[in-house]
């Protein structure tokens, strides 16, 4: 009974590893830097429904994620998105305090404390990333590959400076990924 339950559940966690890591290479281009200038790129980390006042867990991975996403030799912004979605302070304030005082980062960020939906994420973040020679969009794969298409519905233009962010290491965060593919499998299933 063990080895059965350890066996099914390994082969989940493997097809979930696989659904998130395929997630995270879709609608990107390889990664690049702008010849002879220092390349400027903009770091978009979505945020996640946080009633508290402190960020929840899976607003402190796309936190951590989002900050190793950073190309240490470009100019980079990072930029915070998400509103009032399920409590009274805006995601993207939450990631900020989170960032700062827990991960002790230190670097630009711009806050878009505004939307309330991946699409508004994107259409919001659009003027603060359109300067940016690389763009990356930090959340859980799946949830990004969908941020990315939409920004390629939106600003076409843009997408094309979209390469791969950090958001996707194998054996990191497997319940969370078993979650985000089985409902990805359900989304595709209720769809067809």
């Amino acid at each position: 009974m063990f080895w059965t339950g350890f066996a099914a559940y390994t082969a989940v966690a493997a097809w979930a590893e696989f659904v998130n890591w395929r997630s995270s290479t879709r609608s990107v281009a390889p990664a690049r830097t702008a010849s002879g200038s220092p390349v400027t790129e903009a770091v978009v980390v979505l945020g996640y429904g946080n009633a508290g006042e402190r960020a929840n867990l899976v607003n402190r991975y796309r936190m951590r994620a989002g900050i190793r996403s950073i190309d240490r030799e470009a100019d980079t912004t990072v930029v915070l998105c998400g509103g009032t979605v399920e409590g009274d302070t805006p995601e993207a304030v939450i990631m900020e305090r989170y960032a700062r005082d827990e991960l002790d980062y230190t670097g630009a960020i711009v806050l878009e404390p505004d939307s309330r939906s991946t699409w508004e994420n994107i259409e919001n973040a659009i003027p603060l990333i359109e300067h940016a020679d690389v763009i990356k969009i930090v959340s859980n794969s799946p949830h990004a590959e969908v941020a990315r298409e939409y920004l390629r519905q939106q600003r076409p233009d843009l997408a094309d400076r979209l390469v791969r962010a950090d958001e996707h290491r194998f054996g990191e965060i497997v319940p969370m990924k078993i979650g985000v593919a089985l409902r990805l499998l359900l989304f595709r299933w209720q769809h067809r």
